[in-house]
């Protein structure tokens, strides 16, 4: 009997693939979007029940058109649509080895929608997640999810997106994207940026199985292979990210025993490949500086110099002013605190109000034994972050340093 997480992860495997179908017969993402959603939901009801079909992606395709026919016949254009339907090949001669998830993730992702509407088509369409699943993920109500599900479907057919392969022109950009969000999607599961829960695992697995999905269609790609590297060298470091009632744990005090070490070595095996090929990327830098802490036997063991010298590297390549705060740390790590407060300043004004510069500031000062300003950056911190666990460390921070004022 299939146990209800293998039949999920089944689903969530098959429904890309089952989208794809539908899409690339009957060129209609937000029709074909809508009934296979609806398919994968009776699915979910029956095959449970009666278990899962020999061929349940010909099931899904067959259920997905059979909504998709009953839509069109709902319409005034129902004897013109219904003839088209008519006139194609039966959708279940589909072959099998077939795969248009790749095709899906950049349609997903077009370079037209928001980063928070592209996540969330990407779950439903390519993850599989319901409307309902993805706005419990989001903390936002049902409805407002589907808003923005539906606004991002119509922005795309607006700007004219077809379901296709991006031409070698267009590709560099579009995998851009593609990577953007699931790098978006897995730090938002791994460090959820509000509420009650540190981790949110659902989405950053779902990161990780997409970003495999991705790497196995695009097994040449470095910054593909980097960014799988990226996620797993990360995510190894989870179970030791929180204490016993759930606390955060940073890295410096976790307990490394608890790293999954099988996904430490697969991780820096793929990054290791990736590098070796020729030119570096982002993802590849950032893997390599989460293979340089995991790699650490002890917090004191880490190659802060080498770190360094990669976020400055890194810098160079992007511009992102959050790789710039992880190199005012480890600028402190290498050259003392006091280097790294200098780096901060330019900071100031493109980060403005970013509550993870008072904390790198209060852990500065706190190394510079100035304790009372350390307390006040990360009570500073504490009022601006939106993470309940963030908050509590920074106020229990906040606490310990004012204690030693006494």
């Amino acid at each position: 009997m299939t146990t209800p997480a293998a039949l999920g992860d089944l689903v969530r495997t098959l429904a890309p693939q089952v989208l794809g179908v539908v899409v690339r017969r009957y060129r209609d993402f937000e029709a074909a979007e809508d009934a296979v959603q609806e398919a994968l939901l009776v699915a979910t009801r029956h095959w449970p029940v009666e278990g899962v079909p020999d061929n349940p992606r010909g099931w899904l395709i067959q259920a997905a058109v059979r909504r998709l026919t009953d839509s069109y016949r709902a319409e005034q254009s129902r004897r013109r649509r219904e003839e088209a339907v008519a006139r194609r090949e039966v959708p279940g001669a589909e072959p099998a080895e077939h795969d248009d998830t790749l095709a899906l993730l950049f349609l997903c992702c077009h370079p037209t929608l928001t980063p928070a509407s592209a996540i969330a088509l990407t779950l439903r369409a390519v993850g599989g997640l319901t409307t309902a699943q993805i706005a419990t993920a989001f903390l936002v109500p049902e409805a407002t999810m589907a808003q923005r599900i539906s606004r991002a479907k119509q922005r795309i057919a607006a700007s004219g997106g077809t379901f296709r392969m991006p031409t070698a022109d267009e590709r560099g950009d579009r995998l851009r994207s593609v990577l953007h969000v699931l790098y978006l999607l897995f730090n938002e599961g791994y460090a959820s940026s509000a509420g009650t829960d540190l981790h949110r695992v659902d989405l950053s697995g779902e990161a990780i199985r997409l970003a495999r999905a991705l790497h196995a269609l695009l097994p040449g790609d470095g910054e593909v292979a980097g960014l799988l590297a990226l996620m797993l060298l990360t995510d190894a470091r989870r179970p030791a990210r929180t204490g016993r009632v759930g606390e955060l744990v940073p890295l410096a005090e976790q307990d490394r025993s608890l790293w999954d070490r099988r996904a430490i070595a697969e991780g820096m095996r793929l990054n290791a490949v990736a590098m070796s090929r020729g030119a570096v990327g982002e993802y590849q830098l950032q893997a390599a500086v989460a293979a340089l802490h995991d790699g650490a036997a002890r917090a004191e063991d880490t190659d802060w110099a080498q770190i360094l010298g990669l976020y400055e590297l890194l810098q160079r390549l992007t511009d992102n002013p959050v790789v710039g705060l992880s190199a005012a740390v480890a600028a402190a790590m290498v050259h003392g605190p006091a280097a790294g407060l200098e780096r901060l300043e330019p900071l100031d004004r493109r980060l403005p109000g970013h509550h993870r510069i008072d904390a790198v500031r209060g852990h500065l000062h706190e190394m510079l034994g100035d304790t009372a300003t350390a307390a006040t950056h990360f009570r500073r911190a504490a009022e601006r972050t939106t993470s309940e666990p963030e908050r509590r460390y920074l106020l229990m921070k906040a606490a310990r340093t004012r204690r030693h004022l006494r």
